[in-house]
């Protein structure tokens, strides 16, 4: 399994999700590993992103969880919210998770660099340290980055790798971008009481999502108060003595006054500077690590996996690629990654959760050969709380093979729920086989057995 001629069997350059699978599971076979990683180990899901991300949201539902207490029979009296101790509470569980990561390495017996790793060639690396070393086969895990559009001021403008360390909460929050990430921080926001202006280039949001669950997530957003100005993008940034911020839009007079810009506009592959030019690795147009089906690139000995190939931005499928690769180079089995019905979820209020075929993008594949069932319901929750809110399921039907190609869910919990439909699709189970299962009553999963 050792190759001696070289320092390392295997060097991964990140530690994030996919390199630290890949890592273990090559150190499990025997292969000797060694791992860079220039910040923390746990890479952007478990440090800055979709981890952290959620505890905010959890803390920022005991805001609508506490008002509704009273038709529970509770009395909650002189309820205020504290931001510092959310956020350190945050921070302190990201601590946590970064010190299990590195005992997962340790435990491993996988050596790790906690420094800036680049490519020299073929075969090897320079550390930032200056530290020459080789290995047989090296593997890009370095994710992907923030993208922060140019325009006058944009230094007073943070991202969603700055949000967690706000000192203060903001009175006046613009976000700049409509997609996920954009608009889970728009509804943490406001549930904690900021006022929040989403700013969109274009009059969509979360594009890709089936489109009626953009539109009722639109209408609920908007009635819980946040704002959104589409067709429009910052033309320039103006910071005021007092430390807030005037935030001009192309084509209007007027700035929106704001505390903080949060700019989720999108994440670009983080390939910059990694060498990769020396071992004539070729490049997208994003920037991306072009890969083939083995995450192999254009250099026969290195390989990339997870969001620095823009394949599917998505932890978990980072940590499918990292074990594949680990069981194919050093386990010498065949595995591969299906990237077909893959579940999301944005974690916006109310959260929603697809897996499958869009409406739309069922109509361009099957034309009129499609069905399309719908569950358009109060949840009791909501009911009992003397709220309006609707939940919405839809499932997309193929009307010749009754085949489910995908289901679409928003209302509470509905990323909870479409794991197990997404099981169901991904088997390729029928509306029959739908119909047939007796419903679980009473609860919101239920309506995906009774749409008729």
């Amino acid at each position: 399994m050792t190759d001696t001629a070289y320092d390392f069997d295997l060097f991964v350059i990140g530690a994030g999700s996919g390199g630290v699978r890949a890592s273990r599971i090559a150190a499990g076979y025997g292969a000797r590993v060694a791992v860079a990683e220039e910040y923390r180990i746990g890479g952007t899901c478990v440090i800055r992103g979709c981890v952290p991300k959620k505890l905010l949201v959890y803390g920022s539902h005991f805001a609508e969880e506490l008002q509704d207490a009273a038709n529970y029979g509770w009395t909650v009296e002189k309820m205020t919210f504290d931001w510092p101790t959310l956020r350190n509470a945050v921070a302190k569980d990201v601590d946590r998770l970064n010190t299990a990561y590195t005992n997962t390495l340790d435990n491993n017996k996988v050596e790790h660099f906690l420094e800036r790793a680049t490519i020299t060639g073929p075969h090897g690396i320079r550390l930032a340290s200056g530290r020459e070393l080789t290995a047989k086969v090296i593997l890009v895990a370095t994710g992907a980055w923030p993208v922060v559009p140019e325009f006058e001021g944009a230094e007073h403008a943070i991202t969603s790798n700055e949000v967690f360390d706000l000192e203060t909460l903001p009175k006046r929050v613009v976000i700049a971008g409509a997609g996920y990430i954009a608009l889970e921080f728009a509804g943490i926001f406001n549930a904690l009481g900021s006022h929040v202006t989403v700013v969109n280039r274009s009059e969509t949001i979360l594009r890709g999502y089936d489109a009626a669950l953009r539109d009722r997530l639109l209408q609920i957003t908007m009635a819980r108060g946040i704002e959104y100005k589409f067709n429009c993008g910052i033309e320039r940034v103006e910071k005021q003595a007092d430390g807030s911020l005037h935030v001009f839009m192309k084509g209007q007079d007027d700035p929106i006054h704001a505390d903080t810009l949060l700019v989720a506009t999108g994440r670009r592959p983080k390939t910059d500077g990694l060498g990769l030019e020396n071992a004539d690795i070729a490049l997208g147009e994003h920037g991306e690590i072009k890969v083939d089906d083995e995450a192999r690139t254009s250099c026969p000995s290195i390989y990339a996996v997870g969001d620095v190939t823009n394949r599917v931005q998505l932890t978990p499928v980072a940590i499918r690629e990292g074990q594949a690769f680990a069981d194919r180079v050093f386990g010498g089995k065949t595995a591969s990654v299906h990237y077909d019905c893959i579940p999301s979820a944005v974690f916006s209020q109310p959260p929603l959760a697809s897996v499958g075929l869009t409406e739309a993008q069922a109509r361009e594949k099957f034309g009129s050969n499609v069905k399309v069932y719908t569950s358009d319901f109060r949840p009791m929750k909501n009911v009992f709380a003397h709220r309006p809110e609707r939940g919405l399921y839809k499932l997309v039907v193929d009307a010749q093979t009754d085949r489910v190609l995908g289901a679409h869910l928003i209302g509470p919990e509905a990323p909870e729920v479409l794991q197990a439909v997404a099981i169901a699709v991904k088997a390729g189970l029928t509306k029959a086989d739908f119909d047939a299962t007796v419903a679980l009553h009473p609860s919101m999963a239920e309506e995906l057995v009774l749409m008729r």
